[in-house]
């Protein structure tokens, strides 16, 4: 591989916008040990996210002896961990060996890891103190790391539907336009663009001045958020000149706090205190900018849907097919298909069976009746009953229900009943 400049590789691999503790500690060290590890073949994003595992269950070992030498080498190597656990990714982004087994595998290994240290660090001092409260504490501790990245993995997904949503709207009024009009046929239409992209490729720039100069429709889901708060935007913008995500309290400092601020000051109990209130803080933070995201995707929709109806989010006719189901439209159930289905269309089906017709039946405890004939019922079931042809025979065929055990004796009728 062809030598790299540092501004280089920092430009190939750091993202545009990071935790504060990685732009500051981490990146620096990370950029330098990249431009050496590219050079070999062997060094692959994959084994630098086993060697981030192995390195970080070692910190776990020292941090389970629970002493002030082995707080500051845990500390030590967890940071070391958490430097490899970037550069696995920066190195699949300069060398594009990237893979999505590789993303998942740094995920699980990550949660490995944090739940591995917070037993072991809590564990030691427990051991060492006896104080209950390290117990609560690592519970404490996997239990915000768990909800921190579930949330954020929910809040993502969230996201990402209320834009596949708008896009499809917006789609479908384009197609019904480009369908009334068809000289635009050929002309293809701007596509929907979001707010916070044009804000992430221009974070100096001012919301309103580049809702004016998009080239397609502008749809700004914190709208409302900016409205009440309008210093958030200049305080953003300072943070984003650094290439400082607003987030300032994520996943990545609290656990930095815990493995590394914690077992160096030696207030292990205080720091994970004071980590967990400030993260629920900003986690709240986060999650009211969310609910008005989704009060900004409401008037959006109600917008989009008034100024041409969509079919998005309708239930598709063909799901009605089930006859059992109520406010089923009329020409459904017209339907001959329906009406009238066939056995081969259920592979389960299985007939009735035929009632059991070769053997008369005579029932021994109530004489024939010849008086009245057919009965009274004999209407609802025409196939039951028959008469005789021979009208001068001495006997004629008896009532026989629908169905009878097969091959099952007959009892047989001697003088009078009840003798």
């Amino acid at each position: 591989m062809a030598k790299l400049s540092l501004r280089a590789v920092q430009k190939l691999t750091c993202k545009k916008r990071d935790a504060w503790w990685t732009v500051a500690l981490v990146d620096p060290v990370a950029t330098r040990m990249l431009i050496v590890m590219a050079r070999f073949d062997f060094i692959t994003p994959n084994r630098v996210t086993w060697a981030a595992l192995f390195i970080g269950l070692g910190s776990a070992g020292f941090f389970l002896k629970g002493d002030t030498q082995s707080l500051v080498i845990g500390a030590a190597l967890y940071h070391l961990s958490f430097i490899l656990d970037c550069i696995d990714g920066k190195l699949a982004r300069l060398k594009g060996n990237g893979t999505v087994f590789g993303g998942w595998l740094d995920y699980v290994f990550d949660r490995i890891r944090v739940l591995f240290c917070a037993l072991a660090l809590m564990g030691g001092q427990y051991l060492r103190t006896e104080d209950e409260r390290f117990l609560l504490a690592a519970l404490a501790v996997v239990f915000l790391d768990m909800l921190r990245y579930v949330d954020a993995l929910q809040i993502y997904k969230m996201r990402m539907s209320m834009r596949a949503k708008i896009e499809k709207v917006t789609e479908e009024q384009r197609e019904a336009e480009l369908a009334a009009e068809a000289s635009r046929a050929d002309e293809e239409a701007p596509k929907v663009q979001f707010m916070e992209d044009l804000l992430r490729d221009n974070p100096e720039a001012e919301a309103e001045l580049l809702k004016q100069a998009g080239a397609g429709q502008v749809v700004d889901l914190h709208a409302q958020f900016r409205h009440r708060f309008p210093w958030y935007r200049r305080v953003r913008q300072a943070l984003l000149r650094s290439r400082i995500r607003p987030h300032l309290i994520s996943g990545i400092e609290f656990q930095m706090f815990i493995f590394i601020v914690g077992p160096l000051i030696g207030h292990i109990l205080m720091t994970v205190l004071v980590s967990a209130v400030l993260m629920g803080i900003f986690e709240l933070i986060i999650m009211y900018k969310f609910w008005l995201s989704t009060r900004d995707f409401t008037e959006v929709m109600a917008e989009l849907n008034a100024n041409a109806p969509s079919t998005s989010g309708t239930i598709s006719p063909h799901l009605h097919r089930g006859r059992h189901r109520r406010g089923v439209p009329e020409q459904i159930l017209a339907d001959a298909e329906l009406l009238n289905p066939q056995p081969e269309d259920d592979p389960g089906f299985q007939p009735y069976p035929q009632p059991y017709t070769d053997q008369p039946y005579t029932d021994p405890y109530e004489p024939p009746v010849r008086d009245a004939w057919p009965p009274p019922y004999a209407q609802d079931f025409p196939q039951a009953y028959e008469r005789p042809s021979d009208h001068g025979a001495a006997t004629r065929t008896q009532i026989r229900p629908l169905y009878t055990a097969p091959h099952t004796h007959q009892p047989q009728q001697h003088g009078h009943p009840g003798e």
